[in-house]
Order: C-alpha cells, then sequence, then structure tokens
C-alpha cells in the first residue's frame, strides 16, 4: 500500500481547491449519482459526461443527438430527458456503448468542485472494494462527500468511512483529518451489524434517503445499499470531463 494521506470533506464546500490541485479526488453521492453512474459504466456506457445545468445538458445533446440524456432535480426525471437518475434505467440495452449526458442536484456539483484535481474517481457501495484496490496505489487521497442541498448526508458519511477503514486496515500509520476520523468512526459502529438490510436501513433514516422514499423509489436505496456489486472504478478524466472505466482511461 502506497497510501500516506486521507482526508475526507463532509461537503464540497469544507475544501478548498488549493487542496485539490495535483491529488487524488474520490466523489461520493450514494443517493444516487455515483451508485447511478457506477451502474452505468459497469453495464457498457461508453461514457458518463456530468453537467452542472439543464441547459448545458440541452445544448450538448443538439450539438451531439445520439447521446443519452440523464440526470434529475429534486429527485425526478427532469422533462424531456431519456433517463432520470434511478440506477434501474441504466441497464445494458439502455446504455451499452452509448455517452450520457448527466447532471443531478448535488453529485454532479462534487465533481465539478473537484476539477482542480489531478485525478477524480467515482464511489458507491456497489464498486467499494474495487475503488478501494486503486487507491491503494495513491499516497494523498481526498475524499468529497456530495451532501444534499449544502448540508452532511449520512449516506455519503458511511461510504466515506468504509473507504478509509478499508484503506487503513494494515499496520501502515496514515495521516488523516479530523473529518475522516468522523466518517470512519460512524462506519465502525454500523459495521457491527452489517448487513445489506441494515445498511439500507440506515441509508433509508438518512435525509437523503427520505428524499428518495417520498418520491416512491425505495429500491433505488435497496441497490444504493449493496456491496461490491461490480468490478469497475469509474474516473472522471479533468481534461475530457468524461467519466470511464479506469481501465479504460490514461492515467
Amino acid at each position: 500500500m502506497k497510501t500516506k494521506r486521507i482526508d475526507v470533506y463532509l461537503l464540497p464546500a469544507l475544501m478548498g481547491q488549493a487542496e485539490l490541485a495535483g491529488t487524488v479526488a474520490v466523489v461520493i453521492d450514494v443517493l444516487r449519482a455515483t451508485t447511478t453512474i457506477t451502474h452505468a459504466i459497469a453495464n457498457g456506457a461508453e461514457c458518463v459526461i456530468p453537467l452542472l445545468t439543464i441547459e448545458q445538458a440541452r445544448e450538448q445533446h443538439a450539438a451531439h443527438p445520439t447521446t443519452l440524456l440523464g440526470g434529475e432535480r429534486g429527485g425526478q426525471r427532469i422533462d424531456g430527458f431519456d433517463l432520470g437518475n434511478s440506477p434501474t434505467e441504466y441497464a445494458p440495452a439502455v446504455v451499452a456503448g452509448k455517452q450520457i449526458l448527466f447532471t443531478t442536484t448535488n453529485g454532479t456539483k462534487a465533481m465539478q468542485a473537484c476539477r482542480a484535481a489531478k485525478t477524480i474517481y467515482i464511489a458507491s457501495f456497489v464498486n467499494l472494494t474495487a475503488l478501494c484496490n486503486e487507491l491503494a496505489e495513491h499516497e494523498t487521497i481526498q475524499i468529497v462527500c456530495a451532501g444534499t442541498e449544502g448540508e452532511i448526508t449520512r449516506e455519503d458519511v458511511l461510504l466515506a468511512g468504509a473507504i478509509v477503514d478499508q484503506l487503513t486496515a494494515d499496520a501502515q500509520p496514515i495521516d488523516r483529518n479530523d473529518q475522516a476520523q468522523i466518517a470512519a468512526d460512524a462506519w465502525q459502529e454500523a459495521k457491527t451489524e452489517l448487513t445489506a438490510t441494515s445498511l439500507a436501513q440506515r441509508l433509508k433514516s438518512s435525509r437523503g434517503g427520505r428524499n428518495v422514499l417520498r418520491i416512491g423509489l425505495e429500491g433505488d436505496i435497496e441497490i444504493a445499499a449493496t456491496l461490491d456489486k461490480f468490478n469497475v472504478v469509474p474516473r472522471l478524466d479533468p481534461s475530457s470531463w468524461q467519466i470511464r472505466d479506469h481501465r479504460t482511461t490514461p492515467q
């Protein structure tokens, strides 16, 4: 293992651009952007292009009409878009070989906030171990939680803690900030009764989970709480601004 320092930011607003310059960033939005993106890449999408605004997505789609429009506002599919932000919508028959223009309320904003990083990884519970195996090769890691409308969310904190936990599992000392320790403590407490059901219940009780329940998509939470469903690591290249499987993108 090469990792020497892990910092967690429980919201994008809690970090500075200078802290990310030249480092490896990890973006978390468990419910649901990063979970959905991981499903899209695992199911054969050529790439996902994260965008801040609906207008940007529509403009790019007009210029490239073979792309798919995906994303949400207020949890719901955007009017006129092909797909929403539910991982169930991104099946192989729909996304294989496609470029997806993607914009969400919180997740794509967090990605934009990490633009100064050298490399940006997309994290979810469904690719936790594959991600950690990749991150273990990097010395300095900055984990950024998207949160929900400017507030810290439990589901993102738990995943950040799970990543810290896996990367610090051996005896090698690794420096971390207090937010990383807070996240790790939250995950350690959750691990004592860890099952897919118990993790889903924790996610359902979070602010993000309550929002998803409110729009009738409980199944999305259960999908998001599935550990290690995929052996892919979506990586966002800051120069091309495309998310692809790390095995097909340059270092």
